[in-house]
C-alpha cells in the first residue's frame, strides 16, 4: 500500500508534501497549549538550509539521541529511545536506503511506518521543517547535524494531524505505535489497603501494580523503561508537571561500608540534568561507593544524564512504563519471565450502543458484550491486550478531530476499559452461570487507558475473553492481542446484528449497493488523500415526510469482501449533494454530514445517522488508496407504513434499486 505523494517524490522538483503542508494547520490544532504563542513565528526549512552537512545520524550513538524543544512532546522523545537499542526497528519504522542530502537520488522526501491497530502505515513527509531564527524549534538530536528525530517527529505529527496535537502523551501509546509490541504502566505511588484495592476491583479507576525491579531482570538489557512524574519532584529544580524521563540503565553497587545500592541512569529528554540529589556530580552518595567505581559511573553520564539511587526513584517519581523486549525475528519478549511470545495472535471489535457495548460486570447487560473464544493447546504463559481506538469527531483531514466531551474532559479521548477470561470446560455453557462466577483472569479494574494488558500462566482448554467499557452504551471499536510461548488459536463469537429502531407509523426499506475498489482506479482512499474523490458514489434521497424525518431515519453498513486474516481498513462518508447537481459537482473542500470513521480493520461498519430531507451520495473507501476489494453497502432508509403497504410496489422499489449506477468523480 502507497500513500498519495510516493510517486511525486521521484520527480524533477524538492518534494513538498499537499498533506501536510508549511501553514499553521500542521502546527497547530485549537490553539489550546502554550504552543499557540510561536503563531507567526515560524518558519519552515530543509535540512540543508539549517546545516552545511546534514546527515539521518550522527556518528555517534550518544549524539544521536533526542533532545525536546518548544513541543511538550517528551513522552514520544522517551519511546525513541528504544529505537536506538533496535536497529531492526529503526530499520521498520525508518525504512533504510532512503536518498539523503547529497545523493543524486534526494528528492526532499522521507518514508515512515507507525503502528496503528494491528498493521503498519506509511507516512510520508517532505524534510520541510519548523524553525526559528533559522534553528529547529521543536525535537532534534544532540547532534546538531543529525535529524533522524526532527524527520521522525514531524511523521508522527503528520499521522496525529499537527504538532499540537503531541503535547502531552503516554509513553505506552508511542512505545507501541513505534513498535507494534506491548508496554505496561505501573504506578509508584500509594497502593492502600487490601480492602480499599478489593472495593475498586469493577470501579474506573486507574489499576496500580506495584514496580519491582528486580522482576524485570532476565529483560534489563533489552527492554525500555521510562519514568514520569504527575508534580514537581524535589530532585528536579526546574521539572514542571507532567514529564516523563528515560532509564537507561540501573545496576547495584558494592558500598565500601559492606552491602549494595542500586543506582539508576536517568536521562532528561530536555538534555539538561537538572537534579539535586545525593548521586550528582561530587555528590555525598559517590563517597559510600569505591573510588574507582565511582569514577567509571560518573563517566558513563552523557548530556542531560544524571545518577539516583533507588529510594530517590520511588520517592520522586509517579509511575514507570514499561516496553517489552522484541527480538529479531520480531517476536515478544515476556517481561515477566523472559520467554520469547512465539505464537500471536488478532481479532478486531466493536461496541455498539443497544447491541453489544454492555457495560461492566456491575451492569446486567454485561453479557452482551462482544465475546472471544481462547483456545490454548498446552501449559504456558499468556499475554492478551485489549487496545481501543481513540474517539474521534465525524470530521476527518489528514487525522480526525478528538471528541471534545463538556461532562468528562479528563478522559475526552478513551473509554474506561477492562478484560476478564473464564475457563470453560466446553463451548457449550450456561453463560448467566459462568458470569456469576470470578474470573480465572482480569486487568481488574476499568481504567481510561488506550491498551490493558492480561498477563498469566494458562492451563490447556478454552477460555473466554469478555472486553468491556465501565459505562453501558459507551461505543468505540478494539482490537484484541494475544501473545503466549505455546500454541493457541483465537476466534469470535458470532453475535446478531443490532435490530433497526421501529415506531408505530413507519418501517424500514434496505437496499443493497455492490461495488469495488481497484487500484489505480476506484480505490481512492480516505480524504487524508487527494484521490479521496476517485472512490464510487452511490446516491439516495431521504423523504421529506415529517413522520420519518425526526430520529434515526438512515442506517448504512459497509461490508467488505476479504477474510478475516487480511482486512483492510475501511470507512465511509455521507455527502449532501446540492439540488440540480450530480456527485460529481460536490465541493473538494466540502465537509460530509456524517461520517463512520476512524477506518477500522473489520468485516463490516455501520453507522446510524439521522438526516434532514434531501439528496446525498456515499462514499465509501479504504484507509490508505490502491488497496483492492470488493464490498456491499446496505442503505436501510425509515419510510412510511402506506408507502410500502402493497408487495407491487415494494418489488417495485427493489426493482428500481438493483437498477442504480455507481458514480464516479
Amino acid at each position: 500500500m502507497k500513500e498519495e505523494g510516493r510517486d511525486e517524490c521521484g520527480g524533477p522538483a524538492l518534494y513538498e508534501d499537499p498533506d501536510f503542508r508549511c501553514v499553521d494547520a500542521s502546527l497547530f490544532s485549537g490553539s489550546s497549549t502554550p504552543l499557540a504563542r510561536l503563531q507567526g513565528d515560524i518558519t519552515w526549512l530543509r535540512p540543508q538550509e539549517i546545516c552545511p552537512s546534514p546527515a539521518l545520524f550522527p556518528s555517534s550513538i550518544s549524539l544521536g539521541h533526542a533532545k525536546q524543544g518548544l513541543l511538550g512532546d517528551c513522552w514520544f522523545l522517551c519511546a525513541c529511545t528504544f529505537l536506538l537499542k533496535n536497529k531492526q526497528l529503526l530499520n521498520k519504522v525508518l525504512p533504510e536506503d532512503q536518498p539523503q542530502w547529497g545523493d543524486s537520488r534526494y528528492r526532499g522526501c522521507f518514508h515512515f511506518c507507525f503502528w496503528q491497530q494491528g498493521h503498519w502505515t506509511e507516512v510520508t513527509i517532505d524534510d520541510r521543517l519548523p524553525c526559528i531564527n533559522s534553528s529547529l524549534c521543536f525535537s532534534r538530536c544532540h547532534s546538531p547535524t543529525a535529524f533522524w528525530v526532527a524527520l521522525l517527529e514531524k511523521a508522527y505529527a503528520k499521522l496525529r494531524g499537527s504538532y499540537e496535537r503531541l503535547w502531552a502523551g503516554q509513553v505506552s501509546e508511542a512505545l507501541v505505535d513505534l513498535t507494534g509490541g506491548l508496554a505496561e504502566r505501573w504506578s509508584l505511588g500509594d497502593f492502600g489497603s487490601e480492602e480499599e484495592q478489593q472495593t475498586a476491583q469493577d470501579s474506573d479507576q486507574v489499576r496500580k501494580r506495584r514496580l519491582d525491579l528486580n522482576l524485570l531482570d532476565p529483560v534489563k538489557d533489552d527492554c525500555v523503561l521510562s519514568c514520569s512524574t504527575h508534580s514537581t519532584p524535589g530532585g528536579l529544580t526546574e521539572l514542571d508537571q507532567y514529564h516523563a524521563l528515560t532509564v537507561m540503565e540501573w545496576l547495584d553497587v558494592k558500598k565500601v561500608s559492606g552491602g549494595e545500592v542500586r543506582l539508576l541512569r536517568i536521562r532528561n529528554p530536555w538534555g539538561r540534568r537538572y537534579w539535586g540529589g545525593a548521586w550528582v556530580w561530587r555528590g555525598a552518595g559517590w563517597d559510600s561507593v569505591a573510588p574507582d567505581c565511582a569514577s567509571e559511573l560518573q563517566a558513563r553520564v552523557a548530556e542531560g544524564e544524571f545518577w539516583l539511587d533507588e529510594a530517590e526513584f520511588m520517592s520522586q517519581f509517579d509511575d514507570v512504563t514499561v516496553g517489552y523486549p522484541i527480538s529479531e525475528e520480531g517476536h515478544l519478549k515476556s517481561i515477566y519471565t523472559g520467554n520469547l511470545l512465539t505464537h500471536g495472535h488478532q481479532l478486531a471489535g466493536r461496541w455498539v450502543k443497544g447491541h453489544s457495548a454492555g457495560g461492566s460486570r456491575n451492569c446486567g447487560s454485561y453479557g452482551s458484550n462482544p465475546k472471544f473464544w481462547l483456545k490454548v493447546c498446552e501449559r504456558g504463559e499468556v499475554v492478551v491486550s485489549l487496545l481501543q481506538c481513540r474517539k474521534w469527531r465525524n470530521t476527518e483531514k489528514y487525522a480526525q478531530t478528538p471528541v471534545e466531551d463538556s461532562n468528562n474532559t479528563k478522559h475526552q479521548h478513551y473509554q474506561a476499559i477492562a478484560l476478564h477470561l473464564w475457563k470453560v470446560e466446553k463451548k457449550r455453557f450456561n453463560l448467566s452461570r459462568m458470569l456469576n462466577r470470578p474470573p480465572r483472569a482480569s486487568t481488574h479494574c476499568h481504567t481510561y487507558e488506550r491498551e490493558v494488558v492480561l498477563h498469566g500462566q494458562l492451563e490447556p482448554g478454552f477460555y473466554l475473553l469478555i472486553p468491556s467499557t465501565y459505562q453501558p452504551g459507551a461505543e468505540a471499536c478494539f482490537l484484541i492481542r494475544v501473545f503466549s510461548f505455546s500454541s493457541i488459536s483465537l476466534s469470535a463469537m458470532k453475535s446478531p446484528a443490532p435490530p433497526l429502531p421501529l415506531t408505530a407509523d413507519s418501517e424500514w426499506e434496505t437496499s443493497y449497493f455492490h461495488g469495488s475498489w481497484v487500484e489505480g482506479k476506484t480505490a481512492g482512499g480516505s480524504r487524508n488523500f487527494l484521490s479521496h474523490w476517485q472512490n464510487p458514489f452511490f446516491p439516495f434521497t431521504v423523504s421529506d415526510d415529517p413522520a420519518v424525518t425526526s430520529g434515526v431515519n438512515v442506517r448504512v453498513t459497509l461490508h467488505q469482501s476479504r477474510p478475516d486474516t487480511d482486512l483492510h481498513p475501511i470507512g465511509f462518508h455521507i455527502y449532501k449533494v446540492v439540488e440540480g447537481q450530480s456527485e460529481q459537482m460536490i465541493s473538494r473542500d466540502e465537509d460530509p454530514v456524517a461520517s463512520c470513521v476512524p477506518h477500522c480493520y473489520m468485516q463490516d461498519v455501520s453507522l446510524a445517522c439521522s438526516l434532514p430531507p434531501g439528496a446525498y451520495s456515499i462514499v465509501p473507501s479504504t484507509y490508505q488508496p490502491d488497496c483492492s476489494a470488493g464490498f456491499t453497502l446496505s442503505l436501510a432508509r425509515r419510510i412510511q407504513r402506506k408507502v410500502v403497504k402493497s408487495q407491487e410496489r415494494l418489488g417495485k422499489a427493489v426493482q428500481e434499486v438493483s437498477h442504480v449506477s455507481v458514480m464516479q468523480s
